[in-house]
């Protein structure tokens, strides 16, 4: 009996972490399918062929979280929208879903502080056919401000990026600066040009046009990938312009050459 009791002791400790397991695995999107999570936590530019081509993944959906006080134009969505659809090939569609949470009562953050409230609060993960991204809204600026300038995005992992958003909202819809949509549009998109392997970073150069003293970043003043993109060395730019920077042909060619658009 001792023996029997054991085994049934054993079983019953088995199954029940195989369910935790399982529900530590979950798909987050429908709460059936099990997901590897740690596919979105890779380096960035390591999926832009996933995110550009649809061998793999035939739709895309976008996270954006945003902290309250701190969403993102409709305007902005809209432009963030037909570039990706520019870009990428997914005939199943890509959606993009808007949340806010709480203010987290940081002022400043460290790509440390935005990882762990991403991993807190994303529920869109890949699954089969879907490629998931997570944008998030911040209401504090980034740890690397100085004096003389500012981070406005950052993209920090596969497919993962930070908009530091209240930093945008003091540097823009004011005199003599840019309107809110185009500085958002540029930043956004410039972020995630990154996360599709712009410039070298995962989209191979059909030419060389990476910048030499911005690694990354494309050496075209133009592009939407030039380095003042992400930071507030380019708002003069801007200002009076009712459209963000688009990619340069380089950058467009990269793109083509990994099996985007």
């Amino acid at each position: 009996m001792k023996h029997k009791f054991l085994i049934t002791l054993l079983l019953l400790v088995f199954i029940n972490s195989c369910s935790k397991e399982d529900i530590t695995n979950t798909d987050l999107n429908n709460g059936t399918d099990n997901v590897n999570i740690t596919a979105n936590q890779k380096a960035t530019g390591s999926s832009s062929n996933d995110l550009l081509s649809d061998n793999i993944f035939k739709s895309m959906v976008i996270e954006v979280v945003y902290v309250e006080g701190f969403e993102p134009t409709q305007n902005t969505i809209n432009n963030f929208k037909s570039f990706l659809e520019a870009r990428t090939f997914k005939p199943n569609g890509i959606t993009i879903e808007k949340r806010a949470i709480t203010p987290t009562g940081k002022a400043k953050y460290t790509i440390q502080d935005i990882i762990t409230i991403e991993d807190a609060n994303r529920t869109k993960y890949n699954t089969n056919n879907q490629i998931a991204v997570w944008a998030f809204f911040a209401d504090g600026e980034s740890d690397k401000n100085t004096n003389n300038s500012v981070v406005l995005g950052t993209a920090y992992r596969n497919t993962s990026f930070v908009i530091f958003e209240e930093t945008i909202k003091n540097l823009s819809n004011s005199t003599f600066e840019p309107d809110r949509s185009v500085l958002e549009t540029t930043v956004i998109t410039h972020e995630f040009g990154h996360i599709l392997g712009l410039t070298n970073l995962g989209s191979d150069m059909v030419n060389d046009h990476e910048d030499s003293e911005h690694a990354k970043h494309c050496n075209v003043e133009s592009c939407l990938m030039y380095w003042s993109a992400e930071t507030g060395d380019g708002l003069s730019n801007l200002i009076g312009n009712s459209n963000a920077p688009q990619l340069d042909s380089q950058c467009i060619a990269d793109l083509q050459a990994n099996g985007g658009k």
